[in-house]
């Protein structure tokens, strides 16, 4: 690999650093601080929080679209980008420092204001990697540097507690939104100032053909709904997390230590279904790293009080299958993202705002619906104690429902109607017919070269 490829995987990857620093707080922490330290009832975090989210998703194709549509001298996706930026700052110091009258409302609106600034700068960032490379495996190269560098800034968000000596989490959430004030801007600049963005085509589909781009390629249809199961599967153990590890297995203090262990897991796990997928193709390493992890999620349900090192071990083996699960993926949709683009639909924006869609629609339910069902089932986050019958239900939710999801997932991955062969395939016909039409089957070597 070039020097302007390394640099190329390494600006690209870098604020997904601070994005998964903001990430882990907002989807796993913040429920549960305001639900146990500023006193909100379960049902209305839940609902507030579900209703910020709910209207997030339908700014995801909407920002998309918009993203495809306006041209710009200085680059389409880095102005979205830049955009983005102040509105993510704002929301966060609102969201994660709060004041005045902390209820429902407020709550709601500053985790849409958040989420509306973290679509301006994600949605276009992730189409932007699709656009970079035609390399089968430089996408996956591409998607496992922003998921790495993901990966490492939630383990830095979870040492946080740990560097600074703060127990209180209004302190630890403080730190972070003064960390992000200025790594946000930072790790944005190398990527804004010195990576190229290509230029596309002016064809957009209106937002009422999304359908029709959907079923431009068989792949999507398939992809999509098992991404969204699969991102359901695992909003739902993030979003119970610390309430299954405080009152489960009755061990707050280990928190952190759990999460760190979960996530170096996932960084040290990345080569690996990295390589993987250069052997079985990026669905079946996925579906094995699925598999791995239903097989550690299947032992929670005999967990108890006092069972931490066991269930270290759980996360040491749904940590490594993380790297598969954020990577993979997302580099199938770029994929399939630029041979739709070849074939005239040069809608990348939109295909990853739908993208984002699914991913927040699955933490909205997962939020929406766990939250309201602990608290029908009895469950009070500020009791020391709880009824066997409350614990089971988190465990069902918590492991029980994942390892169904991802059991369907696997099945459908299997399976899947888009591979390296049928990538290759399909872009030397095209180079070939282009380069060579009074001779289409034209030398592989020649076509790859013109590539290259």
């Amino acid at each position: 690999m070039s020097t302007a490829h390394y640099r190329q995987w390494l600006f690209y990857g870098l604020p997904g650093l601070p994005l998964a620093m903001l990430g882990l707080p907002l989807y796993v922490y913040l429920p549960s601080f305001y639900a146990q330290d500023l006193g909100l009832s379960l049902s209305v975090v839940g609902m507030a929080l579900l209703a910020a989210r709910g209207l997030d998703v339908l700014t995801d194709p909407l920002i998309g679209w918009l993203n495809d549509k306006v041209q710009s001298t200085w680059g389409r996706r880095k102005l979205f980008m830049l955009l983005g930026l102040p509105l993510l700052l704002v929301g966060l110091e609102y969201l994660l420092r709060p004041s005045g009258n902390v209820d429902g409302v407020y709550l709601f609106a500053w985790s849409f204001v958040t989420y509306l600034g973290w679509t301006f700068i994600s949605i276009p960032w992730q189409a932007w990697g699709a656009e970079m490379t035609r390399d089968y495996h430089g996408k996956s190269a591409l998607a496992a540097s922003r998921e790495g560098f993901g990966i490492v800034g939630t383990v830095v968000v979870i040492s946080l507690p740990l560097l600074t000596g703060a127990s209180q989490a209004a302190i630890t959430l403080g730190t972070l939104a003064n960390l992000l004030w200025w790594l946000l801007p930072l790790s944005l600049i190398p990527a804004l100032v010195w990576l190229v963005e290509r230029r596309q085509a002016r064809r957009f589909a209106s937002l009422r053909k999304v359908g029709s781009i959907l079923s431009a390629h068989p792949a999507i249809r398939q992809l999509l709904p098992a991404y969204f199961i699969n991102s359901l599967a695992n909003a739902l153990p993030a979003t119970l997390f610390i309430l299954f590890v405080t009152h489960v297995l009755q061990a707050p203090e280990q928190v952190g230590v759990v999460l760190l262990v979960y996530f170096l897991s996932g960084v040290l796990g990345l080569p690996l279904w990295l390589w993987l997928a250069r052997h079985l193709d990026k669905s079946r390493a996925w579906a094995s790293a699925l598999l791995l992890s239903v097989v550690g999620f299947a032992f929670v349900p005999l967990l108890g009080a006092g069972d931490t090192a066991w269930f270290m071990a759980i996360c040491v083996i749904s940590g490594l299958a993380l790297g598969a699960d954020v990577a993979l993926p997302a580099s199938m949709q770029a994929d399939i993202a630029q041979q739709m683009q070849h074939q005239g639909n040069p809608n990348t924006g939109l295909l990853f705002g739908l993208w984002g869609l699914l991913t927040k629609l699955a933490l909205a339910l997962a939020v929406g619906l766990a939250f309201p069902l602990l608290d029908w089932a009895g469950f009070a986050p500020a009791a020391t104690t709880q009824t066997s019958t409350t614990l089971w239900s988190m465990v069902l939710l918590y492991a029980g429902l994942p390892v169904l999801l991802k059991s369907w997932v696997i099945w459908r991955m299997w399976q899947f109607p888009f591979s390296e062969v049928d990538f290759r395939d399909y872009w030397e016909m095209s180079y070939a017919s282009a380069l060579y039409p009074a001779n289409p089957s034209a030398p592989r070597e020649r076509v790859q070269q013109h590539e290259d």
